[in-house]
C-alpha cells in the first residue's frame, strides 16, 4: 500500500482523462485485476492512478514465486526418476496452489483495502468532532489495511520453505525455476514489510504496533539466510548436471 501522492506521470498511448480518473477509484473499489489482461494491470501500475501500488505488487509478486513451485512439481510428479519423493512433491504442490489462490486474491485486496483509507482520509475536518471521528477512522482503517501485507509474508514466508526442499527433491532440469520462485518470494517477503511498516507509522496504537512489529519480524528474520541457501544449492545443482 502506501501514500502515492507525488509521483510522477507516466507516458501512455492511452492517457487516463481527469475525469475517467475521478472516477476510476470510488468508495473504496477499484476493478477485478484477476479477469483483467496483464497489459492493463501494468498500465494502471505504472499510471498516476491510486491503485495498484506496492502492496498489490508484492502480492502478484508473491503469486508468481509460488506458481514456479507449482511448475516444478507438476513436471516432477510421474517421473520415474523421482518416485520416492511423490508424497511429498504432492503435498508440496498442494500448498503452493493454495498460496497461489491466496497471493492472487490479495492483489486486488490490497486495492480494496487502500480505497478504505483513502475514504478515511477524505473525510470531513472542519470542527474538532469531525477531527476525532476522521481521526479515527484513519486509525481503524490503516489497522484493517495492515492485514494484507502481513498475509503476504505470511504466504511467502511459507513458500520459502518449500522451495528450500523443493530445490533438494524436485525435478533437476527445472531447478533454475525453483531459485528464481526463491528470489521472487524473499523479495515479496521484504516488500511486504515495507508496507507494514509504512502503515504502522500512522497508527497511534502503540501496544498494537509492538505486537504487529515483532509479528512480522518473525517472518523476516531468517529469509536472506533462506534464500541464499536455496540459490547455493540451485547454483550447485546447475553445475552438476550433465
Amino acid at each position: 500500500m502506501g501514500d502515492r501522492k507525488g509521483r510522477p506521470y507516466a507516458i501512455r498511448k492511452d492517457s487516463i482523462s481527469q475525469t475517467t480518473f475521478k472516477n476510476y477509484f470510488k468508495d473504496g473499489v477499484m476493478g477485478d485485476y484477476r479477469s483483467e489482461r496483464l497489459e492493463k494491470y501494468v498500465d494502471d501500475l505504472a499510471a498516476k492512478l491510486p491503485a495498484p501500488g506496492g502492496g498489490s505488487v508484492v502480492a502478484l509478486v508473491g503469486a508468481l514465486g509460488v506458481g514456479l513451485l507449482s511448475m516444478v512439481s507438476n513436471f516432477t510428479l510421474g517421473k520415474e526418476k523421482y518416485k520416492q519423493s511423490e508424497e511429498e512433491i504432492k503435498k508440496i504442490l498442494n500448498r503452493s496452489e493454495d498460496l497461489r489462490e491466496r497471493l492472487t486474491e490479495l492483489v486486488d485486496e490490497d486495492i480494496r483495502v487502500y480505497g478504505k483509507v483513502s475514504s478515511a482520509y477524505k473525510l470531513p475536518r472542519a470542527t474538532d468532532q469531525e477531527k476525532k471521528v476522521r481521526s479515527q477512522a484513519i486509525e481503524k482503517a490503516c489497522k484493517d489495511a495492515l492485514t494484507v501485507p502481513m498475509e503476504v509474508a505470511r504466504c511467502c514466508t511459507e513458500g520459502l520453505n518449500l522451495a528450500r526442499r523443493l530445490v533438494e527433491i524436485g525435478n533437476v532440469r527445472l531447478v533454475s525455476d525453483v531459485g528464481v520462485a526463491a528470489g521472487l518470494l524473499e523479495a515479496a517477503l521484504k516488500g511486504a514489510e515495507f508496507n507494514v511498516n509504512i502503515n504502522l507509522k500512522v497508527i497511534e496504537d502503540r501496544d498494537f504496533v509492538e505486537e504487529k512489529k515483532k509479528v512480522i519480524g518473525s517472518f523476516v528474520r531468517d529469509r536472506l539466510k533462506i534464500k541464499d541457501e536455496i540459490l547455493k544449492k540451485t547454483k550447485d545443482k546447475i553445475e552438476n548436471i550433465t
